[in-house]
């Protein structure tokens, strides 16, 4: 049991969660904080908190977790908000998408208090944001990373172990370089990929006709492009080196695609795009 639950920025993975723990009846209090008044009043009379504060330092007082749900970029201000206010036993966690940015903070803020700290990062998400967007369901059998350190305590993992299973999820571990390389490849490249295609296409002359005639493809594609501005600027800038990485790749994929187009190769062609269908239904299935 959770007796009180401070979620700092409440939006899609901050109001799933506290909506989970509430339909499985394991958390007492939620108390919300952000930047906007008119989000939390939301929250309230939505059933997704049960109180609200803009300040972070009254939201963690007497909490026993804490969840920051709050955009890489702000990561730096929450840590900093929360040091001298967090309780000696509170739990403090993350959902963040690039661990290495966050953990590196958390350790120059924190302090002695870095013991009570599990980085985590819910592998969930929808291009759609704030309270509204909170799904009681959101992480029924979807999986959620945790990447303790040396020196978080043994007992705050398995507290934030209940929390998730509470929620239907599934916990795997990775270290924290391995993790940042892995989302790089796997969501923060796709997100690119969606962000450049509907900035090239839209710069088109004839961008009009385009998106009126685009099917289901390409709205399948681009619907993550629909996703949040700034939390993706921040993932940018927070795995940054990873991500470059998998960006300088795929060009020099996209690149011997091109190849075998210019020079009319059918046969390459039919071997670039099988190999992918192959891959594809294997590790995914055909869906």
């Amino acid at each position: 049991m959770i007796n009180r639950l401070a979620v700092i920025g409440v939006g899609l993975i901050g109001a799933s969660l506290a909506l989970a723990l509430k339909q499985a009846a394991v958390v007492g209090h939620v108390v919300g904080c952000g930047r906007s008044e008119k989000n939390l009043q939301k929250g309230i009379e939505l059933g997704v908190i049960d109180s609200y504060t803009t300040s972070i330092a009254e939201a963690v007082k007497a909490a026993d977790v804490v969840m920051l749900a709050v955009p890489l970029g702000a990561m730096q201000m929450a840590f900093e908000q929360i040091a001298d206010s967090v309780g000696e036993h509170t739990i403090i966690t993350d959902a963040g998408s690039a661990k290495g940015s966050v953990v590196k903070i958390a350790q120059t803020v924190l302090g002695n208090k870095i013991s009570q700290f599990v980085p985590g990062h819910p592998i969930a998400g929808a291009e759609k944001s704030g309270v509204e967007a909170g799904l009681a369901g959101l992480y029924q059998n979807r999986r959620v990373i945790l990447t303790p350190i040396e020196s978080t305590d043994p007992e705050a993992v398995g507290k934030i172990v209940d929390m998730w299973q509470q929620c239907g999820a599934i916990i795997e571990y990775l270290d924290i370089e391995h993790h940042d390389k892995v989302l790089a490849a796997t969501s923060h490249l796709p997100h690119m990929l969606a962000y450049a295609l509907v900035n090239y296409l839209s710069n088109l002359n004839d961008h009009d006709e385009i998106f009126k005639y685009a099917a289901g493809g390409f709205r399948d594609f681009t619907r993550i492009a629909s996703s949040d501005p700034v939390m993706w600027r921040d993932v940018c800038i927070s795995n940054g080196d990873a991500l470059e990485a998998f960006i300088e790749g795929f060009k020099a994929e996209l690149d011997e695609v091109s190849q075998a187009i210019r020079i009319r190769d059918s046969d390459r062609l039919l071997e670039l795009f099988s190999t992918a269908k192959s891959e594809r239904d294997t590790l995914i299935g055909n869906c």
